[in-house]
């Protein structure tokens, strides 16, 4: 059997209300991807053109409600129990359908709603159903989802961390279950993970800080982190820093202020970029890296609020639809676009291999502290103002007219 778990960034499906506890199964025939902002305004998908954390919503505040998202996850089975895995045989075959436990991080941000829309229109069409929890940000939560996906016997198990230390128990509890484990996006740490599946995430940290070195080649740099239990937040800076130290080294640049946001929270986001601002004044800041578009969101309101927004380059990553406005707006310098159709489709491809006791063809290894994971790593693309229609609208990623509004960008 195999496990896949997914941490805490596709487009929401209609469904009936989870079981309490974030849990809803997707049958195979009825996974299609949908819209990724049917969620209410709560779920902190972009709603207009402000989103959470972004000018026209303080800083995230419409996620103070908690993680609503999980509610909709996915549709019912087919017996209209939303918490029950499909074991009856294929219609076709007479054989049990394998089924994927998708434990994931949160529902909260548009990104991730994506992955689990995605994730289970790849796994339908290679006949597997998908089991999904999300733990709206709870450690504990997490590894208890997990626990009772291993016990309902799950195939195997997809996570999205939370906490990459955390939910190391989630993998040894899943092995002594003879189930496998998949770290997706982002990597649990000192465990036996079985595969590894992301993207390059020091190379995500590179492109934000090359965009900006080329713009402000000497200055002033603030940069904020995500959230430091996150190892994705690790490896962006440490590729932002790889590019940055050189020019630090020879005093071409400053930072000025480096610090964390807590559960990338983009309330946090905010509260760090005021308190760059007042340590530095209006003056003291020529350039910005935040560690994805959410916070970015947070950093930019802040700016805002000094008269800066678009005066100072502010990079993010992940492509979320706000922060494509705003790059359309000129608020925003660049993103990082991850293309994670492929993502979502190579993790359900390598999940259903794994359960079936195929290799998994892993090109690299990532060492998580214990061990050499075995691992994909998909490459990274920097996106700005002069590329954004050849790549995240040519891609269908976002359309035309979510990102330049009914106008289309004519």
């Amino acid at each position: 059997m195999l496990l896949i778990a997914l941490a805490a960034c596709s487009g929401a499906q209609d469904a009936p209300p989870a079981r309490a506890g974030g849990e809803a199964v997707a049958p195979a025939a009825s996974a299609q991807p949908q819209p990724a902002e049917s969620g209410a305004a709560a779920d902190g998908a972009d709603k207009g053109a402000g989103s959470a954390g972004g000018p026209d919503d303080p800083a995230g505040a419409s996620q103070a409600a908690g993680d609503p998202a999980e509610a909709s996850a996915v549709p019912a089975a087919a017996d209209g129990d939303p918490g029950a895995v499909r074991t009856e045989p294929d219609a076709v075959s007479g054989e049990k359908r394998l089924t994927i436990g998708f434990a994931m991080d949160t529902l909260l941000e548009e990104r991730w709603k994506k992955d689990r829309d995605l994730f289970v229109a790849a796994a339908a069409k290679l006949g597997a159903d998908v089991k999904v929890k999300s733990a709206a940000g709870d450690d504990a939560r997490q590894v208890a989802q997990a626990e009772a996906m291993i016990s309902e016997g799950v195939d195997v198990l997809v996570v999205v961390p939370h906490n990459a230390e955390s939910t190391a128990a989630i993998v040894s509890k899943a092995h002594k279950a003879g189930i496998k484990v998949l770290s997706y996006d982002r990597l649990i740490t000192n465990a036996d993970v079985d595969l590894y599946v992301s993207f390059d995430n020091v190379e995500v940290g590179r492109l934000q800080a090359q965009a900006l070195v080329k713009l402000v080649p000497k200055g002033n740099y603030v940069y904020i982190g995500g959230a430091d239990t996150d190892n994705n937040a690790h490896q962006f800076k440490d590729g932002a820093f790889e590019v940055l130290q050189p020019l630090i080294s020879r005093g071409d640049i400053r930072v000025v202020y480096d610090q964390w946001s807590k559960d990338w929270k983009p309330m946090q986001a905010l509260d760090n970029m005021r308190e760059a601002l007042r340590a530095n004044g209006a003056d003291g800041i020529d350039a910005v890296i935040v560690a994805n578009d959410a916070t970015a969101g947070g950093a930019l309101q802040a700016l805002e609020e000094y008269g800066l927004a678009g005066r100072i380059p502010v990079a993010g990553q992940d492509a979320d639809v706000a922060a494509m406005r705003r790059i359309a707006a000129g608020t925003q310098t660049m993103t990082v676009y991850k293309p994670i159709g492929r993502l979502a489709e190579d993790t359900a491809r390598l999940a259903v291999a794994l359960a079936n006791g195929d290799p998994a063809g892993a090109t690299r290894r990532v060492n998580n502290g214990k061990i050499e994971v075995p691992s994909i790593l998909l490459s990274p693309i920097a996106v700005d103002a002069s590329n954004l229609d050849e790549t995240v609208i040519a891609d269908g990623f976002h359309s035309r007219e979510d990102v330049y509004g009914a106008a289309g960008g004519e």
